[in-house]
């Protein structure tokens, strides 16, 4: 059920052998990604249960969902990277059918988190459930 884009990540997963190279490469995504306009920065599209600060906006045009994000920390913009490539382009109807703990441990990325990266990285996935759940 995953997007071609996520799929593109779980690829280069396979062949970064290293744990530190997958950080880096993570941490590289999150980079490579557009920053958030700061007038979207607002307690509206704040995730609550994150260690740092995250914010999520949310579009949905003609059925299909989609969605920015932004972090203060390095590892939390790739995350939300890595999610984007999961959800973004979904019919907003598939969004909440999506098994994201499921396709984001192909990544092995919960082994390698700190328990509080975990928690908000789950805020963020239910922040998305929600909002696509609500509109559809």
């Amino acid at each position: 059920m995953a997007q071609d884009a996520f799929e593109n990540i779980v690829a280069d997963f396979e062949f970064l052998e290293d744990w530190e190279d997958r950080y880096r490469y993570v941490i590289d995504h999150g980079k490579a990604m557009e920053p958030l306009d700061d007038a979207l920065k607002v307690p509206a599209t704040k995730v609550e249960g994150c260690a740092s600060q995250v914010w999520l906006h949310p579009k949905i045009e003609g059925g299909v969902f989609s969605f920015e994000g932004d972090s203060d920390a390095m590892i939390v913009r790739g995350l939300i990277s890595v999610l984007r490539a999961l959800y973004n382009d979904l019919p907003v109807a598939e969004v909440p059918k999506v098994d994201a703990p499921g396709e984001l441990s192909r990544l092995g990325l919960n082994d390698h988190l700190s328990a509080q990266r975990s928690n908000g990285l789950r805020a963020m996935i239910e922040r998305i459930r929600m909002v696509a759940a609500e509109a559809a």
